[in-house]
């Protein structure tokens, strides 16, 4: 620790030193019952994390969005309390909350003190939450779920007395001060203090608790309405959980009256009462969530289904407390629930499983947070710069595959807080709240007004998803964030200004169809042919009429999202037929070498932008990283240079949604004429950035397959250049072959052999550079049974080279016993006598050309990498005569004595020895290669490093 903190933290102490003594010298006082929460925060607690570093007071007059502590003032409505007393954040962010109470309570045994403070963390998933009394100092690991019953000790990872803080202060700054927070201490010791038993995250119990609803609700209603249909019960179940969580969670943010369906699940027929409610709730709400259909109103469901789900949803039984729940978390727990369908059996009985589509793609995978945030604000926030609100009230921005939402509950979020920066500033505030755009609230802050929000919504945000109840998700999503940090007190603004019911109806926003097949679809069918649920799976949208204003308008400015990866097994031949006849980067028959047979619908979404973009629109999408390279997508690759600017490409690496390992990218487009610009590529770790580059449009478009390599800096694309030129291709002396495929190695692949027809044989983990490593066994050479055999030749060749497929390193080695080799491998024999395969050996195992391949091929963080023929054929290789190969063919040659001599020696000894003679070797070949490419010292150092 430098001496200028030393003495800035001695500052603190002697602070600190002040109020405890203070504390303890009037200790009665402030433990008696006279004094109350509200003078303890005041003098003491504020002021303790004020020498945390926190603006407590809001001194440096931050609007809402930007202020650092939120204090809720204290509001009690049928014996419950509004919401914590202070949550703590950094650039908008919560990161803990902090509960405070009168030192008359015992912090240390309140067992429903314990409770309040971890329902409130565990609800908003913080990690940590504090509750204190200034006399003691609670702090709670707020990922273990909550149960009413547990002991005030449970969760609790500290506990400290008034009189340990100056002992404790170094610790408890190292944690919470916003200087802890702001060097990433605080996640680092959420982190280490993570998986502690009974950990289980508030999304994933929510889900169990919906999920069992669902079933529960499905069961009966299938059993007590038996004409009822697969669609319209599952429409019902999702129409009747939606309305119940929103009241829910309006109870909580004292919109609604607690307790109001508490109060119904008492009594009896308490799906008439419930419809009741529901009918008044459209009245006040008029939003679409209420809307009154007889169907659903007729329904039967027993009284007992309503008692479990709404008495689950209540003190003693919820460790939920709805007021801090995050719209975004719910969206997430909903995504998940939408993975799932009610089916019915021939009976008519009711079951939940896994969607088709869901199963093949090994789950559903919900967009990170920070990647939400990110994509927003290099698309909408580019595009709103230096505007005013007339000219952002005219931009319309869409996710055309939303699922729950969470796209378009970004952008909302981020215009919210855009338009309260700009209606909050000094210079317009009064003006601004005097035509109620925005209000003073009873915390002294300004916020908007929800006549504003509402007009935000409408005008702004639009979605289509192929789901129904994905589009009822995602209304029900953006109607709660509309409702977030609003209370009965600012809902009652609205009437102020306007006769407007509380919330919008979306239907006019967020639509239903499927955004990649219009209605052409059935141009040269026969209807007939298609019954009610076929048409509904289908879905067919027609954009033109659906938004027939903005597209008369010049369509939309922004598109993002994250579009579903479906491919060819998800569709059938009709659907198949029409994506290969309407998307340029597809093709049917797979003869046109520009595009691909193998259909995704990512890759359709990225056509489909330049169909819904307005010139100069801009678009950010979260997509596999296959894109960049792939060569099957090359189509995608020009169809994308020919029709945008990218303005930026961002690594995410791998392992950015749960559960999965594929890497991930996100993809700025402008739709404007080609460029020659430069791209900026970002890489990031989890949600740190940590290495930036640059590079022009104009590569990709000359590149090899149009590949966009992320990787290339100018120094790397002066050195390709220089590799490259004035040489022959690979393919001009070689055949490469993939190796054996058996279709079942049990079958075919044995310890020993039994006749002739048994051949040695490797795969790819036997292939080490200029060695065989063992032996996979023995396998059964029968052509007729094989799944994929190859010509005996090709194996028997008197020598050949076999190099690891899967790799983003060339892995090769020498082979002169006639080893057969499985299809993780390849072999290269020569069709030329111009080239000796030793020498090629030494070229393909050396540095430069591992570089080569590395930066023009592929992406260096790539978790795998199927190296192919393809790109293997445009390797550039000196053609060179024979004498001149023979250096390297001497060196390869003495190579392959000592990896031999290594990998039988018998002691550690030997082995050292042999080691340094390897990398002696492997120097003076990749010295040699660089001689044969002309390189200098400034080049061969860029290799090496």
């Amino acid at each position: 620790m430098t001496e200028e903190k030393i003495e800035g933290l001695n500052k603190k102490l002697l602070k600190l030193k002040e109020y405890v003594d203070l504390f303890r010298t009037n200790l009665g006082q402030y433990q008696s019952k006279n004094y109350d929460e509200s003078n303890t925060r005041t003098d003491f607690i504020d002021k303790f994390f004020e020498l945390l570093d926190w603006d407590v007071r809001n001194e440096q007059h931050f609007e809402e969005t930007r202020r650092e502590v939120i204090r809720e003032d204290k509001i009690t409505i049928q014996g419950k309390q509004k919401a914590p007393d202070y949550c703590f954040r950094i650039g908008g962010a919560r990161k803990f909350f902090v509960e405070a109470k009168k030192p008359s309570i015992n912090v240390k045994e309140d067992i429903g003190a314990a409770y309040q403070v971890r329902r409130y963390g565990y609800s908003a998933k913080l990690p940590l939450s504090i509750l204190t009394d200034f006399d003691e100092f609670a702090v709670y690991d707020t990922r273990i779920k909550p149960k009413p019953r547990d002991k005030a000790e449970v969760a609790r990872i500290f506990y400290w007395k008034f009189t340990d803080y100056e002992k404790e202060f170094e610790n408890i700054y190292n944690i919470f001060s916003k200087n802890a927070i702001l060097k990433g201490s605080f996640d680092k010791f959420v982190v280490t203090s993570k998986k502690k038993k009974g950990t289980s995250e508030v999304d994933k119990e929510f889900l169990k608790l919906i999920e069992d609803w669902r079933s529960d609700l499905a069961k009966n209603i299938a059993i007590n309405n038996p004409k009822i249909d697969l669609y319209n019960l599952n429409a019902a179940v999702q129409k009747i959980i939606d309305r119940i969580i929103f009241l829910r969670i309006a109870e909580d943010r004292n919109i609604e009256e607690y307790n109001n369906l508490f109060k119904i699940a008492q009594g009896e027929n308490i799906y008439k009462k419930l419809g009741e409610y529901f009918e008044r709730s459209q009245k006040k709400y008029d939003s679409g969530l209420f809307v009154v259909e007889s169907w659903l109103s007729n329904l039967k469901i027993d009284d007992k289904i309503f008692k479990d789900i709404i008495k689950s949803l209540y003190f003693p039984e919820s460790p939920y407390e709805f007021s801090v729940l995050p719209v975004e978390i719910l969206g997430n727990i909903y995504e998940q629930f939408l993975g799932k369908v009610i089916t019915l059996t021939p009976s008519h009985q009711a079951k939940v499983e896994e969607k088709p589509e869901v199963k093949k793609a090994g789950g559903v995978y919900y967009t990170p947070q920070y990647i939400v945030q990110y994509i927003v604000k290099n698309t909408v926030g580019e595009k709103i710069k230096n505007l005013t609100p007339a000219q952002v009230e005219k931009l319309k921005i869409l996710d055309p595959a939303c699922g729950s939402g969470s796209f378009l509950i970004g952008a909302y979020d981020y215009l919210m807080n855009w338009h309260l920066s700009y209606y909050a500033d000094p210079k317009r505030k009064a003006d601004s709240a005097k035509k109620g755009k925005i209000y003073h609230y009873a915390d002294g802050d300004f916020r908007l007004s929800v006549a504003e929000k509402k007009k935000i919504l409408l005008n702004n945000i639009f979605g289509v998803d192929i789901d129904n109840q994905a589009v009822e998700v995602t209304k029900l999503s953006l109607l709660l964030k509309l409702m977030e940090n609003e209370t009965q007190e600012s809902a009652g603004m609205l009437f102020k200004y306007s006769n407007e019911a509380l919330l919008p109806d979306l239907k006019n926003n967020i639509k239903c169809g499927n955004s990649l097949i219009g209605p052409d679809f059935y141009a040269d069918k026969n209807l007939s042919l298609f019954g009610n649920n076929e048409m509904r799976k289908i879905n067919v949208f027609d954009w033109q009429k659906e938004f027939k204003e903005i597209f008369a308008n010049g369509r939309f400015d922004v598109v993002i999202g994250n579009p579903p990866y479906v491919d060819n097994r998800g569709f059938d031949k009709n659907q198949l037929e029409y994506f290969f006849n309407n998307y340029v980067s597809f093709t049917k028959s797979g003869t046109d070498k520009f595009k691909t047979k193998k259909f995704n619908t990512f890759i359709a979404f990225i056509e489909i932008i330049a169909k819904l973009l307005r010139q100069d629109g801009l678009a950010g999408y979260i997509i596999h990283k296959n894109l960049l390279k792939t060569t099957a997508y090359k189509g995608s690759r020009i169809f994308i240079l020919n029709n945008f600017s990218i303005n930026k490409i961002i690594d995410w690496g791998a392992n950015q949604f749960e559960g999965v390992v594929a890497e991930t990218i996100s993809l700025f487009l402008k739709k404007t004429k080609k460029t020659d610009g430069k791209i900026k590529i970002e890489f990031f770790k989890k949600d740190k950035k940590n290495r930036e580059n640059d590079i022009s449009q104009k590569l990709y478009e000359v590149s090899f397959d149009n590949i966009f390599s992320i990787n290339l800096l100018s120094e790397d694309m002066r050195l390709i250049d220089k590799i490259e030129k004035d040489k022959c291709k690979l393919f001009d002396f070689v055949n490469i072959n993939n190796g054996v495929v058996t279709g079942d190695d049990k079958h075919f692949i044995f310890e020993k052999k039994i006749d002739n027809n048994y051949k040695k044989c490797i795969t790819g983990k036997n292939i080490k550079r200029y060695y065989v490593s063992g032996l996979k066994g023995y396998v059964n050479y029968d052509l007729k049974k094989l799944l994929r055999a190859r010509d005996p030749k090709i194996f028997e060749s008197k020598e050949k080279l076999i190099m690891q497929m899967i790799n983003i390193n060339l892995i090769v080695c020498y082979d002169d016993q006639q080893l057969y080799n499985l299809g993780t491998s390849y072999d290269i024999t020569t069709k030329s006598n111009e080239l000796d395969l030793k020498y090629l050996l030494g070229l393909l195992n050396s540095k430069l050309l591992n570089y080569y391949y590395q930066k023009k091929f592929t992406n260096e963080s790539a978790l795998t990498n199927a190296i192919s023929t393809k790109n293997l054929f445009e390797f550039p290789i000196p053609s060179i005569s024979g004498k001149d190969q023979q250096n390297i063919i001497d060196t390869v040659n003495q190579m392959l004595e000592v990896q031999k001599k290594f990998h039988s020696a018998k002691t550690e000894a030997d082995k050292k020895i042999y080691q340094q003679k390897i990398d002696i070797l492997d120097k003076q070949i990749d010295q040699e290669v660089y001689k044969l490419y002309g390189l200098t010292a400034e080049e061969i150092r860029i290799i090496e490093k």
